[in-house]
């Protein structure tokens, strides 16, 4: 015989709080609680309900609702002296395409920056400037090193949220590896070449230009 409804629900909730669960993963369940409540409720009663029903504990509640108000995937509306807060499965909708042609347009950007970069070690090895275009690649390289892993950060915040589009995000990820490790193999193609055309020591090419002594592949 099945236990009843509010039993599994509380047993749901106790076995969910057991393990630690990292920002994201409370985000995520408070905002599938919202999708799946479709109604309007005080800040009260998030606490204490999402908190049984999600295994989230009630004194990190607050903190998470204001994160997914601050990004646009909650709303809130004061009425009196009373706050309200909802979130409906429509507005995450709107919310992931607008957060998806935000990384797409950030991927497109990268394949630009990713052009002009081949195109100054294609003139280095050339010869043509060769130091100060190789100062100037690594510098580029160091650049677009950082806008891909805020770009890769971007993308898992924003599928973390959406249980549909794991799958999306998951290829995502793989296409900002790859391209990670496609500019961790210019560094190195760049560490070599300077050693050898310059007899440059790459312990102190990485120092002089910022590049991780640790640096390898993801």
């Amino acid at each position: 015989r099945s236990p009843p409804p509010e039993t599994r629900t509380s047993e749901t909730a106790v076995a969910m709080s057991k393990a630690r669960l990292s920002l994201e993963e409370k985000r995520s369940r408070a905002l599938q609680w919202f999708y799946e409540e479709e109604s309007v409720f005080q800040l009260k009663e998030i606490e204490t309900r999402c908190s049984k029903e999600k295994g989230i504990t009630a004194q990190s509640i607050k903190d998470v609702i204001q994160g997914l108000v601050d990004d646009g995937m909650v709303d809130t509306e004061k009425v009196g002296t009373s706050n309200y807060f909802w979130a409906f499965p429509s507005k995450g909708a709107v919310v992931r395409k607008r957060k998806k042609d935000e990384a797409e347009k950030k991927l497109k950007d990268k394949e630009e920056h990713k052009a002009k970069l081949e195109k100054l070690l294609e003139e280095a090895k050339k010869g043509r400037g060769a130091e100060e275009d190789h100062a100037q690649a690594t510098k580029r390289l160091k650049e677009l090193e950082q806008q891909n892993a805020k770009f890769k950060d971007e993308l898992e915040q924003f599928a973390a949220c959406d249980p549909v589009a794991m799958k999306e995000k998951q290829e995502k990820t793989k296409l900002a590896k790859t391209a990670a490790n496609r500019w961790t193999d210019n560094i190195f193609g760049i560490q070599c070449w300077a050693e050898k055309k310059y007899n440059m020591d790459v312990a102190k090419l990485n120092k002089q230009f910022g590049i991780p002594s640790d640096l390898d592949y993801v």
